[in-house]
């Protein structure tokens, strides 16, 4: 890692920093009582060991096979280090046992099969000494209802929280969403608040709330988000994943 590509990461980090405190303290929040999730695809393992020296310690990735060889390079990178990885993109069902060996948390759980297809591909991890908690999970609620932006509307969050309360191996942590394009972010994530405590109320030990990104996380924040996800005001325009 150049020291040019270092500097230019540590003033990315710091000037997130600053916004999400900034948004808190707006909010009438404390400033850490929100987390920053570093969304890394197509991001080098190069930068994440960067970003794991300059003391952040949660990734998220969107694409299973990115983040099952970036997982094993940053391991080999810093083999000290313990990063948290969290799948934040969507999930295909027979991807289910590869993301339980390696994801500390799924974030993007929207139906019925695909928390069936974690809870087993957990409880094999567990059977063979892979694993041994469950998986906490968060429903990926979509505001919109549009079935090709991914997530669960809200008449079917009940039903899918049930679910997955109701399996061994999975737990039950939270709700996920994205604003959708072009929406007012305010709106939208009154929208997901509402729908949070819905969870919340009937769901106590659904707790977090995963929302916004690079460019609504203060509205985020402003309707309560725990987890901001972001990566492009972190590392930059996407780079071409290498070594």
């Amino acid at each position: 890692m150049d020291s040019e590509r270092r500097q230019e990461l540590a003033g990315r980090l710091e000037a997130v920093r600053k916004r999400i405190d900034a948004a808190c303290v707006a909010a009438g929040r404390a400033p850490g009582e929100v987390a920053l999730l570093a969304v890394t695809k197509t991001v080098p393992a190069a930068d994440v060991a960067t970003l794991l020296d300059l003391g952040l310690t949660e990734f998220g990735e969107n694409r299973v096979q990115e983040a099952e060889t970036k997982v094993a390079s940053v391991a080999a990178l810093r083999p000290g280090c313990s990063p948290g990885w969290h799948l934040v993109g969507s999930l295909q069902r027979n991807k289910a046992r590869s993301v339980v060996r390696w994801a500390q948390s799924v974030e993007s759980v929207d139906s019925l099969r695909l928390a069936d297809a974690l809870d087993a591909a957990v409880r094999r991890e567990q059977e063979t000494g892979g694993r041994a908690d469950p998986l906490p999970v968060l429903l990926q609620y979509s505001v919109d209802g549009d079935p090709e932006r991914g997530g669960v509307p809200r008449e079917g969050l009940g039903e899918l929280a049930e679910r997955v309360a109701s399996c061994a191996g999975l737990r039950l942590a939270g709700l996920m969403a994205v604003a959708p394009l072009g929406a007012d972010p305010d709106v939208a994530f009154a929208d997901v608040a509402a729908a949070a405590t819905w969870l919340r109320e009937r769901f106590p030990q659904a707790r977090t709330l995963s929302a916004g990104m690079s460019g609504d996380l203060e509205a985020a924040i402003r309707h309560g988000s725990d987890v901001v996800r972001v990566g492009t005001a972190l590392v930059g325009e996407r780079r071409i994943t290498s070594e």
